[in-house]
């Protein structure tokens, strides 16, 4: 897990280009990939601590979230600070918090 951290936050604080010459390009989809990359990011910190409870796992991921986005702005490398992107990270981590719960539960 402190790979995919580490590897994350290069990703999210590396200066930025928009590329729109591949085809599977659209509008948005760095919200989906905020989405995705923040869902297993949840879904790896459950793994790796798996009796956190909810409002600390809740309250690490969200401060992270806004952390990063803070970076971006303050950092000027071509990124900048999105409220939709909060939103996509906070649904993402959701999504791979109940993606162990529900893991979780067939397991055992």
């Amino acid at each position: 897990m402190p790979i995919y951290w580490a590897f994350l936050t290069y990703m999210l604080l590396r200066p930025g280009l928009e590329n729109m010459e591949f085809p599977f390009m659209f509008s948005g989809i760095d919200k989906v990939l905020h989405l995705m990359i923040f869902a297993m990011l949840g879904f790896c910190f459950m793994a790796a601590i798996p009796r956190i409870r909810f409002l600390y796992f809740i309250q690490i991921m969200l401060i992270y979230g806004m952390l990063t986005e803070i970076l971006q702005e303050e950092m000027h490398w071509g990124r900048s600070l999105e409220g939709l992107d909060l939103v996509a990270d906070t649904v993402g981590v959701l999504i791979g918090y109940y993606v162990f719960q529900k893991l979780k539960k067939l397991t055992f």
